[in-house]
């Protein structure tokens, strides 16, 4: 019985697979229409559109992460019971299945 992982490779494979690599990208250009061209504008602006308001939400929920650890190290440094608290947040945070 022939082991097919021992056997030489075909010199033109990689030949082959070169040619391939390289025609990658490389098919005819085409000009877009002027309706394609509307689209894909249309189609960017909703994307940058998504993409500021996605940023704008991180950007407040990290403000409000900042806001609460802020508040929680003023009852720390004023000595007050924080463990409560934090056990509470927790608790209302775990899903209920």
């Amino acid at each position: 019985m022939k082991d097919e992982s021992n056997q030489a490779p075909d010199p033109e494979a990689g030949k082959r697979i070169a040619s391939l690599v390289r025609s990658i990208g490389q098919g005819p250009e085409k000009q877009a229409t002027a309706e394609e061209q509307e689209k894909l504008k249309a189609a960017a602006d909703r994307l940058d559109r998504m993409l500021k308001a996605a940023a704008d939400a991180d950007r407040e929920a990290l403000r409000n992460a900042a806001d609460r650890l802020d508040r929680l190290l003023v009852d720390i440094r004023k000595g007050k019971d924080v463990a409560n608290n934090l056990k509470r947040r927790r608790d209302r945070q775990e899903p209920t299945g």
